[in-house]
């Protein structure tokens, strides 16, 4: 069973920085590719960012050069950075271990003033 859990999540200006962690099942970082995704009101989720076994990244054209995906196998964690965040940034930010199906229960980014 793959478990997920966010935390990290908060209120922040614009232009402030946030940074979330997925503490996850030992080892799942080693099998999956590891994502975080996000969902604002009224939207469906969407990828922000992935990392992969071997450490490749990518990500949504809107975050690229603010938000940085990390991962710590030693310590079962995925990392997401966020720097100059905007208000179109807030959501529920989630963590998921791709193609497992498993999801965590989500954590709320507001960026506002």
């Amino acid at each position: 069973q793959v478990r997920l859990v966010e935390s990290g999540g908060g209120l922040v200006q614009p232009g402030g920085s946030l940074s979330l962690s997925c503490a996850a099942s030992r080892y799942i970082l080693r099998i999956y590719t590891m994502a975080w995704y996000r969902q604002a009101p009224g939207k469906q989720r969407e990828l922000v960012a992935a990392i992969t076994i071997d450490g490749s990244t990518n990500y949504t054209d809107s975050v690229k050069g603010r938000f940085t995906i990390s991962r710590d196998n030693t310590k079962d964690t995925v990392y997401l950075r966020m720097t100059s965040l905007k208000p179109e940034d807030t959501a529920v930010y989630y963590c998921n271990a791709m193609s497992s199906g498993s999801w965590g229960q989500g954590t709320q980014v507001t960026v506002s003033s």
